[in-house]
């Protein structure tokens, strides 16, 4: 398939997005096509298939990052580096959905859940769920060494993959890192609202906005002081987006949002919302919120019990103006920013996308 073109200075979400799905797909066609007599022609098409409902918010935002310091006449390297971010996260995805146990993810069957219903029928149920769980993480450590393989097949220059390289690694670190506190902090509720802006820092804010924009403006050369613009725009806007994130967990529509209403909350995951309905419940309401929220069993019934518990302490409408506040910080960064004008126009679009969204 042939890779749309760029035009340097003109920004086009669409042509980006296009462009990063080129890439993914001849890179697992030939993936698929080096072993056809071994098992990763399908593992390939199963993460061709899992990658097939991103929004690719990371990709866009690296190349709008390049272009925001100037870009280049060369795009193919940028979005070759995007396309390895978007490999990234499919890994990270996966291995997410393992540890939370989720059954959906973009309205379809999460991997582990695809690789059990594929097992025979002759092996016994803890088996066949842990032939799904094992299957599942291995096909996301295949994601992330192919990500790698994105990255190094990329062509970069020394200096560009010098100055990409350390970026790449702060953003993985961080993630995990992340994605430790979430699973230290569920099951164990709590009011520390500062507790649950940290786990967004680093799960979100960090890995989702600041370090994509970061990595395609090392790619182009940026210095310091864009660094620090990009920074100044991203962590506000990434903890907005997590926000809106765990508020969609809980009222989103299945339809738009892919998952079920009741997986956060079984999960007992302790999101913002949860910790500002905490400081603002009462005893009993605050024993109501322990005994249902982290129980596996919850049911419709309860989940509306636990939003008019969120309703009665004001902790929705808290959320919501903490996503107002955050988006007009990002926005505000963006006025002194030393960026091409085209670029501030799509960060301005992208802060809304990121906020004001029903998936």
């Amino acid at each position: 398939m042939t890779t749309p073109t760029l035009s340097p200075g003109r920004l086009d979400a669409d042509t980006v997005r296009k462009s990063v799905d080129v890439v993914l797909e001849d890179f697992l066609t030939a993936k698929a096509s080096t072993t056809p007599q071994h098992h990763l022609p399908y593992l390939s098409g199963l993460l061709k298939d899992f990658l097939s409902g991103g929004k690719r918010i990371r990709p866009l935002l690296c190349v709008t990052g390049w272009q925001a310091v100037g870009g280049g006449e060369d795009t193919e390297a940028v979005f070759r580096v995007a396309a390895c971010l978007e490999m990234f996260h499919a890994f990270a995805l996966i291995h997410d959905d393992v540890m939370d146990d989720s059954d959906t993810r973009r309205g379809r069957p999460t991997i582990h859940r695809t690789l059990a219903a594929l097992c025979t029928t002759d092996r016994r149920p803890d088996q066949i769920e842990r032939f799904g769980v094992s299957g599942a993480v291995l096909l996301g450590d295949l994601a992330l060494t192919w990500s790698d393989e994105l990255l190094h097949s990329a062509g970069l220059t020394p200096v560009q993959f010098d100055a990409v390289l350390p970026l790449l690694s702060e953003m993985r670190t961080e993630v995990m890192l992340g994605q430790y506190l979430d699973l230290q902090a569920t099951g164990e509720l709590t009011d520390d609202v500062e507790a649950t802006l940290t786990v967004n820092r680093y799960k979100t804010a960090k890995y989702t906005i600041e370090r994509p924009l970061h990595v395609g403006a090392a790619v182009a050369g940026a210095g310091p002081e864009a660094m620090e613009a990009f920074t100044a725009y991203a962590l506000p806007l990434g903890e907005a987006f997590q926000l809106r994130d765990d508020l969609l967990g809980v009222y989103g529509d299945p339809e738009s949002t892919g998952k079920s209403q009741l997986d956060d909350l079984r999960a007992g995951k302790n999101t913002t919302l949860i910790a500002l309905a905490l400081r603002g419940a009462d005893s009993v309401q605050a024993a109501r919120l322990r005994s249902l929220i982290g129980n596996p069993l919850l049911d419709e019934r309860d989940a509306a019990t636990i939003q008019e518990i969120f309703a009665a302490t004001t902790a929705r409408e808290a959320v919501e103006q903490m996503i107002d506040d955050r988006r007009t910080q990002a926005l505000r960064a963006l006025d002194d920013a030393p960026f091409t004008a085209d670029a501030v126009n799509a960060l301005k679009q992208i802060a809304r996308m990121a906020t004001v969204r029903n998936s």
